[in-house]
């Protein structure tokens, strides 16, 4: 795979697959570009996608520090000025979400549109944040795997992770694959982030809401925060937090719908 070093001096890895309307993909807390295998067949069929390993994750080098969502936010608008790419789609998935608000907040001039993929605007509460910082020192204590032991099985809905043990078996070895200062650093980053509802009530560009009928991380009255003609909003069947992989069919037929819808297909 590909990497780039970027004005801030990180070194990005990331996937750059098929032709025409660009769209980014920033994957989730302790995941990579890997989280996308599924899907990228049917989206690089169509488009061109960029998907990058964010700052600590997969093969991207990793930084010491809370990851604040606006920082995650600048690594991704650095990798479009290094690819020569002015505007994208911008989606991302659960913490990839928060940073593509943090993106659209700063640079929505840099938007065709936006998408929440088990996602939600909302900041995290006390309990919430006390979990980030629980997080962070377990994984300072203890290292990356009894973490990642705990959280994967949480994403997917609970029928799924009996049927699809494979599936949770390579979302484990993604999870396995973090620094451990990429993990400490997002949930750092994550607990901090403010409520951004407001980002999404005033966007110019179109956006794509999905959710899982059954995800177990963000709550149903979090999931669809605004509803307006330009906002698409799908929720997936018995799908936990990893639509990409638990149904993978639905999840890229709900992009290329989206994008094809407010762009053009390459």
């Amino acid at each position: 795979m590909p990497t780039a070093k970027l004005a801030n001096s990180l070194r990005v890895a990331y996937a750059d697959e098929g032709r025409g309307t660009p769209v980014l993909l920033l994957h989730g807390y302790c995941g990579s570009r890997r989280y996308w295998d599924d899907v990228l067949p049917a989206l690089s069929a169509r488009f061109r996608v960029i998907a990058p390993d964010c700052r600590g994750h997969g093969e991207t080098e990793a930084t010491g520090g809370s990851y604040a969502m606006e920082q995650l936010a600048e690594d991704a608008v650095q990798l479009l000025d290094e690819l020569g790419v002015d505007r994208a789609f911008v989606l991302g998935h659960s913490m990839g979400g928060y940073a593509a608000l943090a993106l659209s907040e700063r640079y929505e001039d840099r938007l065709l549109g936006l998408g929440l993929l088990h996602s939600t605007t909302f900041p995290d509460d006390g309990a919430g944040k006390a979990g980030r910082e629980k997080v962070a020192k377990r994984v300072a204590e203890e290292g990356i795997a009894g973490h990642i032991n705990d959280l994967i099985p949480k994403l997917f809905a609970p029928e799924h992770r009996e049927s699809m043990p494979e599936k949770l078996r390579t979302a484990l070895d993604i999870g396995y694959g973090t620094s451990p200062l990429g993990a400490i650093g997002g949930a750092l980053g994550m607990k901090e982030r403010p409520d951004r509802r407001f980002v999404l009530e005033r966007l110019s560009v179109p956006a794509l809401l999905l959710a899982g009928e059954a995800d177990a991380v963000i709550a149903p009255e979090k999931r669809f925060p605004v509803s307006r003609a330009d906002i698409s909003a799908v929720e997936l069947a018995r799908c936990g937090h990893m639509g990409m992989m638990e149904a993978p069919e639905a999840f890229a037929e709900a992009i290329v719908s989206f994008v094809r819808s407010n762009g053009e297909e390459g």
